[in-house]
């Protein structure tokens, strides 16, 4: 008789969390985190280009020392910047990974246009295969924050709704941080290089 009892319970318990959002939440948090960690392995995968970028570029433009040095310190900075799906949730530290993602964007960019004023480097085939995997990665972050930002939002906007939000504060699940809006726009656009312009000298 105990046991059944017990099974009643048990059965009562897991129906209860299913109606009160307990295992939405659930899902969407882990989501949520599936989708950071894919963000974060295509950042690493472009700042894995960028030792190779620089070395080429440097072989044909190594007058352009501000430029390399701004790809570089960029770089390091984004390596400075260890972030977790926990780390993710602190609105400060997603602040500080999203400044040092748009410097690299930034860093990159500048680069980029500076390599239009060396016809031979535009020409290097290595060079290119380069900017191809930069553009390539560029798209795959684009795609994994998109994922990431529909998952967040997601997931909050089940921890507000009733009676969802009863269990999140029970259970201490709270919204996360965004992407922001302006951040977005800045880091949005892939770093791109059209070489059908003409470039400077030719």
């Amino acid at each position: 008789m105990i046991k059944v009892l017990a099974r009643i319970w048990i059965v009562l318990v897991a129906l209860s969390l299913g109606g009160c959002g307990y295992n939405a939440i659930q899902a969407q948090d882990e989501q949520a985190k599936a989708s950071w960690s894919e963000v974060v392995n295509q950042y690493q995968r472009r700042a894995d280009l960028i030792p190779n970028l620089v070395n080429t570029v440097k072989g044909f433009a190594a007058q352009e020392k501000d430029v390399l040095l701004g790809v570089t310190n960029a770089r390091a900075r984004v390596g400075s910047v260890q972030m977790t799906p926990e780390l993710a949730n602190d609105p400060e530290a997603l602040k500080k990974f999203q400044q040092a993602q748009g410097d690299m964007s930034s860093a990159l960019s500048r680069l980029l246009v500076v390599t239009e004023n060396y016809p031979q480097l535009k020409s290097d085939q290595n060079f290119r295969d380069l900017q191809a995997q930069l553009e390539g990665t560029e798209n795959r972050i684009t795609v994994a924050r998109q994922r990431y930002i529909k998952a967040v939002q997601e997931y909050n906007i089940t921890v507000r709704q009733f009676p969802a939000v009863l269990t999140a504060k029970m259970f201490g699940y709270k919204e996360k941080p965004n992407f922001t809006v302006e951040n977005e726009a800045a880091i949005a656009k892939p770093p791109s290089v059209d070489f059908s312009a003409p470039a400077k000298g030719n």
